[in-house]
C-alpha cells in the first residue's frame, strides 16, 4: 500500500502576496488525509516544517529574502529526501512555488542514486523562469525552473551538488503569462512547453498524451500544481492570478491521465492562498484535484 507523506511548507517569503504560508494548513481543514485515505491509501502527516517568517525586504543583489528562501528549501529537500528514502510519496503542501526548488532537488538526487528517469510536469500559469538579471521583481517564486537548470544563486541552484534537472526533463503547461526574457530562455534550453494557446487548438487529452510520452515504469513522475494554473474563476485564492486558465474539466482530465499512468512518485501543491479565498474553495477544488490524482475517477466505463 502507497504511503503518501504529507509535508506542510507554510511561507510565503518567495511570494510577491502575503498569504501562501496558511495554505498547508487551509488544505488540511478541506480534509486532505481524509480524502486520501478514502482512496485505500496510508497518509501520514508530517506536520509543517519551521522557517524564518517574512521579512518583507526589499530586493537585494536581485532577490527578496534569499537566505529565507534557501533556508525553506534546505528544509524541504531534507524532508521530501527522507521519505523518498523510506520509500514513501512525499506530497508538498505549500507555500509559495519557490519551495519546489527543494522538492524537486530531492526528487532528482533520488532518482540520479537509483538509476530512475526523472519527468516533471509543471501546471502554472508563469514560467517561473526569471534570473536575478531579468526578474523585475526579485521575487523567487518566479525563478524555480531558472533555478533548477542551473541559473541562480548557487545556494539553490546546487542544492543537490550539481544542477538538479535536464532541460528534457520538465514540461511546462497551462503557461499564459510571461515575461519576453522567460520566452527566450524556454526557447534558448528547448524546455518542453504546453501554453494554454497549445492547450486551445489541440485539446487537454492530446496535451498530456504528448507531455507523458515516454513515461513508464522506469520513470519517477513528479506532478508541481501551481494552484493559479487553472483560471481564478474556479480557483480565487491565489496570489497571481491570470484570466483565460485551465477550467475545472480540463484539469480534472489532467489529474486522471496522470493516476492512470501510474508512475508518479511525488508531487507539490503550492501558491494556495486562503487571505485571498472564497470560504476556502479553492483549498477543497485542491483536495478534489489531489484525489483524482491519486486514483479517484469519474469513469463509468471500464479503464
Amino acid at each position: 500500500m502507497t504511503t503518501v507523506t504529507l509535508i506542510g511548507a507554510p511561507t510565503d517569503v518567495g511570494a510577491s502576496v502575503l498569504g501562501a504560508s496558511m495554505g498547508p494548513d487551509a488544505l488540511r481543514i478541506a480534509g486532505i488525509a481524509r480524502a486520501l485515505r478514502g482512496l485505500g491509501l496510508q497518509v501520514q502527516d508530517a506536520g509543517n516544517l519551521h522557517g524564518p517568517g517574512n521579512p518583507q525586504a526589499l530586493p537585494q543583489d536581485g532577490f527578496r529574502h534569499l537566505d529565507e528562501v534557501v533556508h525553506w528549501n534546505r528544509a524541504v529537500f531534507d524532508a521530501g529526501a527522507a521519505a523518498l528514502a523510506r520509500g514513501e510519496l512525499p506530497l508538498l503542501m505549500g507555500g509559495d512555488h519557490c519551495l519546489a526548488i527543494g522538492s524537486i532537488s530531492a526528487v532528482a538526487a533520488h532518482c540520479r542514486a537509483r538509476g530512475k528517469r526523472l519527468k516533471v510536469l509543471w501546471f502554472d500559469a508563469h514560467a517561473d523562469a526569471n534570473t536575478p538579471e531579468t526578474s523585475p521583481s526579485g521575487n523567487i517564486h518566479g525563478m524555480p525552473v531558472a533555478c533548477l537548470l542551473g541559473h541562480g544563486p548557487h545556494a539553490l541552484s546546487q542544492l543537490t551538488g550539481g544542477t538538479a534537472l535536464a532541460a528534457g526533463e520538465i514540461a511546462l503547461i497551462g503557461v499564459r503569462s510571461v515575461d519576453p526574457v522567460e520566452k527566450r530562455f524556454v526557447a534558448e534550453h528547448g524546455i518542453e512547453v504546453y501554453d494554454m494557446r497549445t492547450i486551445d487548438e489541440l485539446g487537454m487529452r492530446a496535451v498530456m498524451q504528448a507531455a507523458l510520452e515516454g513515461v513508464d515504469g522506469d520513470t519517477h513522475l513528479h506532478v508541481s500544481f501551481d494552484m493559479d494554473a487553472m483560471d481564478p474563476s474556479v480557483a480565487p485564492g491565489v496570489g497571481t492570478d491570470v484570466r483565460g486558465g485551465l477550467t475545472y474539466r480540463e484539469t480534472q482530465l489532467c489529474m486522471e491521465m496522470l493516476a492512470d499512468c501510474g508512475c508518479l512518485a511525488s508531487a507539490d501543491l503550492v501558491e494556495l492562498n486562503p487571505a485571498l479565498d472564497v470560504r476556502n474553495q479553492t483549498a477543497e477544488l485542491a483536495v478534489d484535484l489531489l484525489e483524482s490524482l491519486f486514483g479517484k475517477s469519474t469513469l463509468m466505463r471500464p479503464r
